[in-house]
């Protein structure tokens, strides 16, 4: 039985009983509740400014952890540097006070706001499979993501626009002029940081019109009509507010409708 067998409490007959649990997971609190022993680590490994180690870790459960008793942190070096994702913390067969041996993966950058650290556990056995590597680092800084984020988009929407079939067609309903709705999910952010409000609106009622008609029947996403609705509360234009607002609940199955943000918000407006 290989060790994330024995992790997650599988067995050889058993199969995959924990589905979704990856042998490779991205750790959390790394630089937020871990900050001073990530910080502590990296400089002892000469990464401060900057860099990528690879280190031995445990898993320890902290049932005494009050946000989550399930918790698993992964200690390096005796300090807690992060933990496990939250489902992945849940499913692990580790008991308190018990311990496994792990892989760690650390990338530093030194960003406006301080140290910034990123780390991968791997949890199968064998040698580890990252997908990140020194020469290959992982995007970082918030502008960074945003745009590794970005080009993830456009990638699935011209990989599933080649593949031809019924995922195609799905995708070209959500196309306005050429242009997948999901593909304006940055822009329309990066607009608005940049104050020009509205070139980033209309952006967002071409959004707003590729998502109706990637709907079919059910809801349109609403995280377009919200980005139209608070820029026209910024330029003042309530009644256009008013009706973006309306636009969505009228293209929005009824079980959708009740208790959504859109129509609490234009409760609140009227």
């Amino acid at each position: 039985m290989g060790f994330l067998d024995k992790l997650l409490g599988r067995s050889p007959e058993s199969g995959a009983a924990v589905e979704g649990v990856d042998a490779l997971v991205s750790l959390s609190g790394t630089t937020t509740t871990c900050r001073t022993a990530m910080a502590s680590l990296a400089e002892r490994h000469g990464v401060a400014d900057g860099g990528y180690i690879e280190v031995p870790a445990s898993l320890q459960r902290e049932p005494t952890n009050l946000a989550d008793p399930r918790a698993v942190a992964v200690v390096v070096e005796g300090e807690r540097i992060g933990y496990l994702p939250g489902f992945t913390a849940a499913s692990v067969n580790l008991p308190a006070g018990a311990s496994h041996a792990v892989r760690v993966q650390i990338f530093t950058e030194v960003l406006p706001k301080g140290l910034r650290a990123e780390a991968w556990a791997w949890l199968g056995g064998g040698r580890p499979r990252w997908e990140w590597s020194e020469s290959k680092r992982p995007p970082m800084s918030s502008a960074a993501k945003a745009g590794a984020a970005h080009s993830g988009r456009r990638e699935m929407v011209r990989d599933a626009l080649s593949g031809g079939g019924d995922r195609a067609a799905d995708f070209r309903s959500g196309m306005v002029n050429g242009v997948h709705y999901l593909e304006l999910v940055e822009p329309i952010k990066q607009l608005k940081r940049e104050g020009r409000l509205e070139d980033a609106l209309v952006l967002c009622y071409a959004a707003i019109e590729g998502a109706e008609g990637d709907s079919h029947g059910a809801s349109p996403a609403p995280a377009y009509t919200e980005h139209a609705a608070i820029i026209l509360r910024k330029l003042g234009r309530r009644d256009e507010e008013i009706e973006v607002l309306r636009r969505w609940l009228a293209h929005s199955a009824p079980q959708y409708r009740e208790g959504s943000r859109i129509s609490e918000r234009l409760a609140k407006l009227l």
